[in-house]
């Protein structure tokens, strides 16, 4: 039997949603082992002069137990 959990992460960048999505799971990989899945929860952008200038995304990120 196996146990899983699941965390919550937020996770930006200044490149893409895509990106940000990345870098979280890449980050959080490193202390957390056996990620197996996660999903994007919600997405918001930072807007500057009528530009976008940083994505971030909150991630619900499923890992099982040692």
């Amino acid at each position: 039997m196996s146990l899983a959990k699941v965390i919550e992460i937020s996770a930006e960048s200044t490149a893409s949603f895509e990106d940000a999505i990345n870098q979280g799971i890449q980050t959080a990989s490193e202390t957390i082992h056996n990620i197996k899945g996660a999903w994007v929860k919600e997405q918001q952008v930072v807007v500057e002069g009528g530009k976008v200038v940083n994505y971030r995304v909150d991630l619900k990120v499923t890992f099982v137990l040692d």
